[in-house]
């Protein structure tokens, strides 16, 4: 197996890890859109400071891991004229859609939820369709 996939075996395997334990650990989904919309509406004032933990190990793990991971590529862009935009439209689609791929797709699925199957199959859609577009028609991406 090429490095790559590996490397996303391991993060698929931690992201369900987390889950499995945040649900165990408090009875609640970890949806990260969830977690961070309740910081920023009010909603989650009661556990803020859970919230505030989890989005501290979402941006100091990666940070740590960061060194022992170099030889790793994300083809990410750099141009923020397409990044600003598409996690503006990233952040009102998990609005709309009341999750995000960890609360629908990791977390959902996992129970069986149909509206989270339903999310997930919509979210992997809308992915495909983007990147027919942008990559093939526009030469954009």
């Amino acid at each position: 197996m090429e490095q790559d996939w590996i490397l996303g075996l391991i993060g698929g395997l931690l992201i369900g890890l987390g889950g499995a334990v945040y649900l165990l650990g408090n009875g609640r989904i970890m949806g990260a859109s969830g977690i961070v919309g309740g910081l920023v509406d009010g909603t989650g004032h009661s556990s803020w400071k859970e919230r505030i933990v989890f989005i501290a190990g979402l941006v100091v793990l990666p940070a740590l891991l960061l060194p022992f991971l170099s030889g790793s590529q994300t083809h990410l862009t750099q141009n923020p004229a397409l990044l600003i935009p598409a996690g503006l439209l990233v952040g009102i689609g998990t609005r709309l859609a009341n999750g995000c791929t960890s609360g629908h797709g990791v977390c959902g699925i996992s129970r069986l939820s149909l509206r989270g199957i339903i999310a997930t199959l919509i979210y992997v859609l809308a992915g495909v369709i983007t990147m027919i577009v942008f990559r093939q028609a526009l030469g954009w991406i």
